[in-house]
């Protein structure tokens, strides 16, 4: 199977137009510093932590924390670098990506499966530095690139399982800013599948974006597999369920734990309502998350949800506590 992968490599980098020679510097582009950003999605996991457990805020190590931060994203780029590679045969065929670093020859696939190996073994290495559970987690991440990417499995390739398999990054990362700070507490399953969903709403309007643009240059099925499967109409069914999903656990979450926060609904609505209008564009932002921060729109709406989030979360509100109170008792409760 991998001499079979690494030839689809080969004949990627030869069919493909400009350089053929490996680089360094298409070493350096595959590991994508770029998409670091991401882990961003690793701190609502680290303040929920401490709106829990504000004892862990005496005891913050800033040090832990730039290891663990730095630990999540050697992980992520070493599933960057196995996404790169497996993914050539078909970059070749799509009127951009055809232009990276492994289908245009700049890469040394042999010496690219070493870097994806080397990077998760630093990556887990620096983990251990900051506690086992947070290891477990970020090897669990690393693991799922596998899932992703890597036949005969390749979830990426399958209707919805592809979706679903990507976005539980999502708790994931949520689960390693958790363990992060130290705490020991297992987090609300309520909140890790509210953080699923949401990843999964981002993800589908990421592959309805990609869809709409790419019709119109090659076969979509001929890209990626799942195309051959989804049109306009299913994937906008797909997200209206995500959404639905992702609303649904975090109501849950909220009434059992944190009723503050249903304040800062309507902002997460506003943010939800933005992202979509986005994926209607041409050439939509969507596709490229990292690009998302030349959206001042959108930008602005997601800074004044987290700001009220945040607020929310340490701040306690009574009277909010007396009006969600349930006024008839459940039979049984």
């Amino acid at each position: 199977m991998r001499m079979e992968q690494q030839q689809h490599a080969v004949e990627a980098r030869r069919d493909a137009p400009g350089i053929t020679r490996p680089t360094f510097k298409g070493h350096i582009e595959i590991v994508r510093v770029d998409e670091w950003v991401k882990n961003v999605f690793v701190l609502p996991g680290v303040v929920v932590a401490l709106s829990v457990d504000r004892a862990r805020l005496l005891a913050w190590s800033w040090t832990s924390f730039a290891l663990g931060m730095f630990a999540i994203c050697l992980i992520a780029s070493s599933n960057y670098v196995l996404n790169e590679i497996l993914d050539a045969p078909f970059d070749r065929i799509h009127p951009v990506k055809r232009n990276r670093a492994v289908p245009s020859g700049r890469v040394s696939v042999p010496w690219g499966y070493a870097q994806w190996i080397g990077l998760m073994i630093a990556g887990l290495l620096l983990g251990w530095c900051v506690s086992k559970a947070f290891t477990l987690t970020i090897a669990a991440l690393w693991l799922m690139g596998c899932i992703y990417n890597i036949p005969p499995v390749r979830s990426k390739d399958v209707p919805y399982v592809d979706v679903l398999s990507e976005a539980i990054n999502n708790p994931l990362r949520m689960l390693a800013g958790w363990y992060l700070t130290g705490i020991t507490l297992i987090p609300p399953a309520s909140l890790l599948l509210a953080y699923w969903m949401i990843g999964c709403y981002f993800m589908a309007i990421k592959r309805f974006a990609e869809f709409r643009d790419i019709g119109d240059h090659l076969t979509s099925a001929s890209y990626r597999k799942s195309f051959g499967y989804y049109n306009e109409q299913r994937l906008l069914v797909s997200i209206m369920f995500y959404a639905a999903q992702a609303m649904l656990f975090f109501g849950a979450f909220i009434m059992r734990y944190r009723v503050e926060l249903i304040l800062a609904f309507p902002l997460v609505a506003l943010v939800l309502a933005l992202y979509l209008a986005l994926a209607f564009k041409p050439n939509s932002a969507v596709q490229r998350p990292e690009g998302l921060y030349r959206e001042p729109v959108l930008m602005s709406a997601v800074i004044a949800c987290t700001a009220a989030m945040v607020i929310l979360l340490f701040v306690n509100l009574p009277v909010l506590q007396r009006i969600f109170a349930p006024t008839i008792p459940w039979e049984g409760h």
